[in-house]
């Protein structure tokens, strides 16, 4: 493959921002944050180490509020200390010519009372399930979540509306909904964990509304052009289901496409967390919504080069998210340009760590595998 050709490495735009090339960061959460939940010194060398002239960069996960939390070690953007810290990462990626965007999430039922001032985690429905969260103990099961109270839910909305002003005061150049893998979001809108009969949950309109409220407060803050949406059709991570998917969602992107975003985020079904569910199959999520969405869709789960360039080509994608290459190889977009090997990535440092595999490769470097092949 010809790099001097690829898609993947031309230019595109994404609301009002010129990128140089479609190599995303996608956002990955790795528990490096300082104890108070402000960004790590870590965190702003990983930040700046991947970011690239008129690239694209997606932060892990930060939470709005104290009690949004499902991770120890997960950053926030709920005290102006969060915004100060945060000033630093963006300072560094914008000093590299980079653009960065702020995911933000509220965790839900995958949390633990340890993480919330002793309180059940929430969710619009109480559905039992079980997972393992990290706190100060280490990873321990999930504690049994409670339904919200109607009168609860606009204060939710309020604190997402404040995070992303805080994001703005942080040198952002943009915010994401997480709107996927089983989170607060995820689980308004899918039946399998919606089970609610008032105003936010059983017909699609009413179990959209509650993340369609947080896109309204998106962009009463950035502007449309200037917020993104992350969602999972037919993802697995976090228990999460729904009855009908491609109605769920195609009705989903259909009322976002009203808002004129700077994109649509779509994980493939083909991944779940970090792990690969089906070697070599098509990525079909991405696939679906370009017929329904009119805006640029970002595809993350399970790319190499070659797949990358692939949706590219058949344009049922306009940008590719890299989460498990891009972790080892903070110069990803440099390597696929010029076909260099890859670093492999190290499963051991995904989730909390020192600097090794982190932001220090050297230990690793001699473990690469060719560019143009797959994990």
């Amino acid at each position: 493959m010809n790099s001097n050709n690829l898609k993947l490495l031309s230019p595109v735009k994404v609301g009002p921002l010129e990128l140089s090339h479609r190599v995303v960061l996608a956002p990955m959460t790795r528990l490096r944050a300082d104890p108070d939940d402000s960004p790590s010194a870590m965190m702003v060398e990983y930040y700046r180490q991947r970011s690239s002239d008129g690239g694209l960069l997606i932060t892990e996960s930060a939470h709005p509020s104290y009690d949004s939390r499902g991770y120890t070690g997960a950053p926030g953007i709920y005290t102006d200390e969060h915004v100060a810290a945060w000033k630093k990462v963006t300072d560094a990626v914008h000093a590299n010519g980079g653009r960065i965007f702020m995911q933000i999430a509220h965790d839900g039922r995958q949390s633990h009372v340890d993480l919330s001032w002793g309180n059940a985690p929430v969710a619009p429905s109480v559905v039992p399930y079980e997972t393992t969260v990290f706190t100060k103990n280490g990873w321990v099961p999930n504690s049994p979540h409670r339904a919200l109270e109607l009168e609860e839910i606009p204060a939710i909305v309020e604190s997402f509306r404040r995070a992303a002003e805080r994001a703005k005061e942080a040198g952002f150049d943009g915010v994401e909904l997480h709107n996927a893998n089983g989170y607060l979001a995820d689980t308004f809108l899918q039946d399998g964990t919606n089970k609610r009969t008032d105003a936010y949950g059983g017909t699609i309109e009413k179990r959209a509304r509650f993340s369609l409220e947080v896109v309204d407060a998106f962009a009463s803050i950035w502007g449309a052009d200037r917020v993104g949406v992350r969602v999972s059709p037919s993802g697995r991570w976090g228990a999460i289901a729904d009855s009908d998917p491609e109605a769920t969602f195609g009705y989903f992107a259909e009322r976002l496409n009203t808002y004129g975003l700077a994109y649509l985020h779509v994980i493939e079904p083909r991944v779940m967390g970090t792990e690969t569910l089906v070697e070599g199959q098509a990525p079909v999520a991405s696939s679906f919504l370009r017929k329904v969405f009119k805006g640029p869709i970002i595809a993350a789960g399970g790319f190499d080069r070659e797949g990358a360039e692939d949706i590219l080509q058949r344009g049922d994608a306009d940008l590719v998210a890299f989460g498990r290459w891009f972790s080892s190889n903070p110069d990803l977009p440099e390597r696929l340009r010029h076909g260099h090997p890859l670093t492999l990535y190290v499963r051991d440092a995904f989730w909390g760590g020192d600097e090794r595999a982190y932001i220090d490769f050297r230990p690793f470097a001699a473990q690469t595998i060719e560019a143009v092949q797959t994990a």
